[in-house]
């Protein structure tokens, strides 16, 4: 008997960041999730991804990927990613999830402070996300580290000096540099959880509560192409 619904695996890095405004659109469309706390479990991650329809890393806050400060689990996580894409099971990573993607799948990350910042990111073409990426949108970063994609990688959106911020390392693989659906207090609660941050966090934390709405009113076209690009649309 065919399963009436999806069932993601999401894993989490910090004790603050979570799925934010994505979780209403993957309720809506009837696809369940399970969030996994790698950090608070002793390492702990799916022994399997036989048994599930995606997976998605969200970010971590002060914990990259570029040898400054790596997150715990990162080995077991790009062995996770890797067994995923041979599986051909879909990837989400945004944040320090797109660094542990782009390892994955041949990338690099560049070495880089904790950051905090609002970018206006631009499509590079009309058909990314299946035609759904807005032209403009706005990307919340909060990181540690850069992920730079392998050449194979599409890159469906940059920052305004070129930088990919959104891209494509496998046909049903997707990389957020930034969270698209972050919430203010996803931020506020990552500048309380740890000591280490992005310098004088308070203008980017203003900027993200005024542009709120903004970043609300893109993500709902961003993820009717994310659930296209993952395959999550055929039993919902």
């Amino acid at each position: 008997m065919v399963s009436p619904h999806r069932s993601l695996y999401v894993i989490q890095h910090t004790d603050s960041e979570h799925l934010g405004h994505l979780e209403d659109h993957l309720e809506g469309r009837n696809i369940r999730f399970t969030y996994m706390r790698p950090h608070a479990t002793g390492g702990t991650l799916p022994a399997t991804v036989s048994y599930t329809d995606g997976v998605i890393l969200l970010g971590g806050g002060p914990w990259g990927s570029a040898g400054g400060r790596d997150v715990p689990t990162l080995d077991q996580e790009i062995a996770l990613v890797r067994d995923c894409m041979l599986r051909g099971t879909p990837v989400v990573g945004l944040g320090l999830g797109a660094q542990i993607l782009t390892l994955a799948s041949g990338g690099r990350v560049e070495s880089c402070p904790t950051r905090f910042e609002i970018i206006d990111a631009r499509r590079t073409t009309a058909q990314a996300l299946n035609g759904f990426m807005p032209e403009t949108f706005p990307v919340v970063v909060y990181m540690r580290d850069w992920p730079v994609p392998a050449p194979h990688a599409e890159v469906l959106a940059t920052d305004p000096g070129g930088r990919a911020l959104v891209f494509q390392p496998a046909p049903n693989c997707l990389a957020f540099a930034g969270h698209p659906g972050t919430k203010a207090g996803i931020a506020e609660d990552l500048i309380m959880e740890f000591e280490e941050g992005a310098d004088d966090p308070r203008q980017a934390l203003d900027d993200l509560r005024r542009r709120q709405p903004e970043i609300e009113d893109a993500l709902v076209s961003i993820m009717t192409g994310l659930v296209q690009v993952a395959g999550w649309m055929d039993r919902a």
